[in-house]
């Protein structure tokens, strides 16, 4: 499949719900893989041969547009990443939507697995194995270290272990980043991508215009702007009359000892193709591991948009491992990671904010 020819500047696609949204079912794993391996932006079948990666933009008139008059796609694209599951979107045209913010990412697959005791149900759950799909982003046009940039995982967790599964399944969606007004982590093996980050919206600069912006949509359509809750992983697996238990907080971080890749401006797209590909290789030689914590508890405190989450009892259960990656077209125009809805309630599903696509509890 050829990489549609698209300005890298312009606005495409639906960006609100449509007939692939409101009809998902499921998805087979094996199938988001060949979408996503079909048009890497660069030589190999991962798209791992040295050589310039595409640079999307995120624009602020994007954000703001129809905020007066016209069509408001950013609200329209807010209201799809709640309600819609879809794992892929192509659109009528095949050629998938432009992403308002975290437009450029890389495609990573590998496994879940939990090893230790802890409280938790579903796929927290001591024993649970799964496969999984996730895109590494940065929120803004940073992507270059040295950049102020906030690392972000989109995350979907495959209830089987089986890569060629037959029935859809639908996978638990999980969103982790960095502090949402941007680190300076030089390596990816130092960034802490939690479900409830630290917030310091002014480091963004001239771009906390997007940040005021989301925060005003998200909490009109969802109630938390800040925050996505991990109750799909807790329910994920588990059987219906177990009531669900999941923890407040999860951190992804990369387990310690690896390597670390050197390079001035180092793209992370990059940086995460030479852990997994060094020199470009046809075949991985690498892998990435990441230590799966959780907490019950912990402490904001600052005020709206400069807020720091401490987090003191983070217990280590499990090791989620990556073993490929793709930046590709489809990676970062026809995939789509599910925002989990807000409930007031995390272990109660009647207690979502948002129902059959509008928000029905205050």
């Amino acid at each position: 499949m050829s990489k549609p020819d698209v300005n890298p500047d312009t606005m495409f696609g639906p960006q609100g719900m449509i007939a692939e949204d409101r009809t998902y079912k499921g998805s087979r794993y094996a199938d988001v893989r060949e979408a996503l391996f079909a048009n890497p932006y660069r030589d190999g079948a991962a798209g791992q041969k040295p050589g310039p990666l595409p640079m999307f933009k995120s624009r602020i008139r994007n954000a703001w547009r129809g905020l007066f008059f016209g069509e408001n796609i950013f609200r329209q694209a807010s209201a799809r990443v709640i309600d819609s599951r879809a794992d892929l979107r192509w659109g009528e045209d095949g050629k998938g939507y432009r992403r308002i913010i975290a437009p450029n990412g890389i495609c990573v697959l590998g496994t879940w697995e939990i090893t230790e005791d802890n409280p938790f149900t579903g796929y927290f759950t001591k024993g649970s194995k799964g496969i999984v799909i996730g895109r590494v982003s940065s929120d803004g046009n940073e992507t270059k270290r040295g950049q102020r940039r906030s690392i972000s995982l989109g995350l979907k967790i495959y209830p089987t272990t089986d890569v060629d599964h037959k029935e859809p399944l639908i996978p638990a969606s999980v969103i982790v980043q960095e502090d949402l007004g941007g680190m300076r982590t030089a390596y990816i093996n130092d960034a802490e991508l939690m479900n409830a980050p630290s917030i310091h919206a002014y480091r963004r600069g001239i771009f906390v215009l997007i940040m005021l912006r989301a925060n005003s949509i998200f909490t009109k359509l969802d109630k938390v702007a800040g925050s996505r809750q991990v109750s799909e992983v807790a329910e994920l697996g588990k059987p219906a009359d177990v009531q669900t238990i999941a923890p407040k907080h999860m951190l992804l971080k990369m387990a310690p000892g690896q390597r670390k890749i050197e390079g001035a401006r180092l793209d992370f797209r990059e940086e995460i193709y030479q852990h997994i590909y060094e020199g470009g290789t046809d075949e991985p030689t690498g892998a990435m591991e990441f230590d799966i914590s959780v907490a019950d508890y912990g402490r904001e405190t600052g005020l709206p948009a400069v807020t720091t989450m401490t987090v003191n009892d983070w217990h280590e259960i499990g090791k989620m491992r990556w073993t490929e990656a793709v930046a590709s077209y489809n990676g970062d125009h026809v995939i789509h990671f599910h925002h989990p809805g807000w409930r007031d309630d995390r272990n109660d599903p009647s207690t979502y904010i948002r129902h059959n696509e509008v928000r029905c509890r205050r």
